[in-house]
């Protein structure tokens, strides 16, 4: 049986930025999303993407006093499924969700995974193009990715 992959917004957004949101349906299928990162996402939704809310609302509520409601609601849903990854850049969401028995990934463990599956032919372009978007990337975070996905 396949993993349920839950996906905050960032990554949504950044695939969408750079023209590779379809890699998160070539690589899983469909992947859920929370009512609460949809708004976030302000965007069509495709159809592989689900919307499902978590039904412990109590769980979302504490989460949300240390982090921001989509990333809280991508938790509380997680925490709710069996065998789930999440996918979340924001680092305090990622320890926090990690402390809780949840797998975690990234947007750029996403892409990884799609230049290892041979979806992509190079992850260094998808790089570049993020590079000009408002998201950030070290020059040590984009050799580590470089070297994981074996274009170093």
């Amino acid at each position: 049986m396949q993993k349920t992959i839950v996906s905050d917004t960032s990554c949504l957004i950044i695939l969408e930025k750079i023209g590779q949101l379809e890699l998160l349906q070539t690589l899983f299928g469909s992947i859920l999303i929370t009512s609460e990162v949809a708004k976030e996402f302000r965007s069509v939704i495709p159809a592989w993407i689900s919307i499902q809310d978590p039904t412990d609302t109590n769980n979302e509520k504490v989460l949300r006093v240390n982090i921001d409601s989509g990333e809280a609601s991508a938790i509380a849903l997680a925490l709710e499924l069996d065998d789930c990854l999440l996918i979340m850049d924001d680092l305090k969401g990622r320890v926090l969700a990690e402390e809780l028995g949840i797998r975690v990934t990234g947007t750029f463990g996403v892409i990884i995974e799609a230049k290892l599956a041979g979806h992509i032919a190079s992850v260094k372009s998808l790089l570049e193009k993020i590079k000009m978007t408002n998201f950030r990337l070290s020059q040590d975070l984009e050799k580590k990715i470089l070297t994981k996905s074996g274009e170093i």
